[in-house]
Formats: structure tokens, sequence, C-alpha cells
């Protein structure tokens, strides 16, 4: 059976969920980011006490068709964000039609019919939190980390990020108290 998460963005949260499972006495076979598939049929009751679980994590079971696809289509805009490898030089729009077989032009207009945003713009700011979370740990130059999210330039990556935030990539650095957003209040 596969059970669906809403705001299930990384590795942490993957470990909160089987901790849950094996809390409640759920096998699972696989949990990925967002989803769960389990051995066997999971009963309602089981599904209420694991969302009382993992909603302390602001973590959320999904049970209708129109919240599964939202949430397949910011995962995949994480993926595509957040590991850039998987992608190979293939256009966005490209990927997320691929990977949920779907056209671009369908999902884009569901996904701001019900999330009030637009793809792009959603993206824009995951990017601005990942381009945050990067010069946080100050491993890559702007110039890396501008190609390491796709940006055609240093210059270009430094004009949406101040664009966004209202401070340059270098203010930004210099701050003490870095400013981030969890992924669940993009």
């Amino acid at each position: 059976m596969k059970i669906y998460i809403k705001n299930m963005a990384c590795e942490s949260c993957k470990i909160l969920v089987k901790e849950a499972l094996e809390e409640i006495g759920i096998s699972s076979v696989k949990v990925d980011l967002g989803e769960i598939e389990t051995a066997k049929d999971v009963s309602d009751a089981d599904k209420l006490k694991l969302n009382r679980l993992i909603n302390k994590a602001g973590l959320e079971l999904l049970e209708n068709k129109q919240g599964i696809l939202i949430e397949k289509i910011r995962q995949v805009i994480i993926d595509y964000v957040y590991k850039p490898e998987e992608r190979q030089n293939i256009k966005f729009s490209a990927y997320l039609s691929k990977e949920l077989n779907h056209s671009y032009t369908y999902l884009a207009n569901f996904f701001s019919e019900v999330e009030a945003t637009t793809i792009e713009q959603y993206m824009i700011a995951l990017k601005i939190e990942r381009i945050k979370e990067l010069i946080i740990f100050g491993e890559d130059t702007f110039a890396e980390i501008s190609y390491k999210l796709d940006y055609s330039s240093a210059a270009h990556l430094s004009n949406q990020f101040k664009k966004v935030t209202g401070l340059t990539p270098s203010h930004f650095k210099s701050l003490k108290e870095k400013r981030r957003l969890t992924i669940q209040n993009l």
C-alpha cells in the first residue's frame, strides 16, 4: 500500500517516519521523500496514529489526489534543486513532465490553481533557500553556487537573490544571524 506524506523534504524526515511506523507496528517496504510503501494495507486507525506522530514535525498524511499530485510536484522540484547530478542537463519543464507523466502545461496550471503561486516562483524560493544554505556552509564560491543551481552567471544569481531577499549574497554572508526558511514555509 502506498501512503503519501506532505512536507517530507529531507533524510531526517525519512528517519522520523520510519521510527513512527515502527512505533505503531507497521512494516514498511520503502520510505522515500513524500511516499511510504507498506507490506500490508494500513487501517484508518493506524493512519490516524501515524498522522498524529508525524504532525509534531510538521508532516501530514495526504488522502486526496490533488494533495498527492501537488506533493509529487514539490518533490520533483526539490530533487531538481538539491540533486543536480540527477537532472543531466535537461530543462526543468521536460524533467517535470517526464517524472510525473503529464504535460508541463497541465502540471503548471494545476499547481498554480491549488497553491496560488507558480511552479517558477516556488522553484525560485527554493533555490534562494539553497543558496543561503550553501553560503552558510561557505564551501563554494558564488560562481560555483550559480553553476550548481543552473544560473547563467554569478551576477544573475546575485540579482535574483537581491530581488527576493533584499540583500546581496555578500551582505547575507556577512550577517551574524542567518535568516533561512524551512521548506514547509516556502
